[in-house]
């Protein structure tokens, strides 16, 4: 390996629904990280790997830093800061449709607390407004790293949509990198374990179309993923058996919807996905069941790996 060849870590931060998931996905080139209009879809921090001939980025996508109501929100706070104090690069989103409000600079205020680490304003969802909304975006970007003492390596509009400027992203933080040979071997696109990102997949799409109440009391535990045994070899399928977790009775209700039809979307939209993921067809066994106030529960946390 050349000595020239740069690897190391980038931290996208910000508050929920900044567009942090969707960046490290377009970054990425695949989906490793599901997205959702919701805000704190993002619960663990994610890695997502883009391997160039000359440079390894490995992407901690993380949860929206939030006020947090339950001790769920105070744990994922406390993930984003645990990411963003052991990177080589901190990447802040800020949405350009949204103007900056207290808590990009509660962020912000955080950030410049962490000295020497280049930071990046990152402005997200260009693609949503027109250029003067842009352009003000990135001097509001601007004013914001004055006003909190942040001298910003860069200040990039980027739209992961339309995939405008994400080129350009990817080489500004391969610059930032330090010196170093590969940290993942080539083709690796997410150090995430499979039961996890299939997990996510059925979150991803139990959050689809839920009631606004619903999406936080969601959680997803795949319990087994395994080949099924009398299948020849050119005909397999992947038996997966996942529980989806909720609150309340109530919501368990939700969640099933009328003679089961909504559980039923839930499983057609997941297997697709999931079948994309692993290449191979799925039978996807789901059941729901009931995990009272598991937010706010250390042993249910605990449970549902938290």
């Amino acid at each position: 390996m050349s000595a020239e060849h740069r690897s190391g870590f980038v931290a996208f931060v910000g508050r929920p629904n900044a567009g942090k998931s969707t960046l490290t996905n377009a970054l990425v080139g695949e989906k490793v990280v599901i997205t959702s209009s919701k805000p704190q879809t993002t619960r663990r921090v994610v890695r997502g790997i883009v391997t160039r001939p000359d440079y390894q980025l490995v992407l901690l996508d993380t949860p929206g830093l939030h006020r947090p109501r339950t001790l769920l929100g105070e744990r994922l706070n406390d993930e984003v800061r645990a990411a963003w104090a052991q990177v080589d690069v901190v990447g802040l989103c800020l949405p350009a449709d949204e103007k900056i409000g207290p808590g990009d600079r509660f962020i912000a205020k955080e950030l410049a607390a962490l000295g020497r680490v280049p930071k990046v304003a990152v402005v997200t969802k260009t693609d949503r407004v027109g250029r003067d909304r842009v352009a003000e975006a990135l001097m509001a970007a601007a004013a914001l790293g004055r006003d909190e003492g942040i001298d910003w390596a860069e200040v990039v509009p980027v739209s992961a949509v339309a995939g405008e400027q994400v080129d350009l992203l990817t080489e500004l933080l391969a610059a930032l990198m330090p010196e170093s040979p590969q940290l993942y071997p080539d083709g690796e696109l997410t150090d995430a374990p499979e039961l996890v990102l299939v997990a996510e997949l059925i979150r991803e799409a139990a959050l689809e179309g839920v009631r606004d109440e619903l999406p936080h009391s969601i959680a997803v535990v795949v319990e087994e993923m395994l080949p099924r045994e009398d299948r020849p070899p050119e005909r397999p399928l992947l038996d997966v058996h996942a529980f989806l977790y909720v609150e309340r009775d109530s919501q368990k209700g939700i969640v099933i919807g009328p003679q089961g039809s909504r559980l039923r979307d839930i499983g057609i939209r997941a297997r697709a996905q999931i079948e994309a993921l692993l290449g191979t067809p799925v039978h996807l066994d789901l059941h729901v069941t009931v995990a009272k106030d598991w937010q706010r529960d250390p042993r249910q946390l605990r449970k549902l790996g938290f």
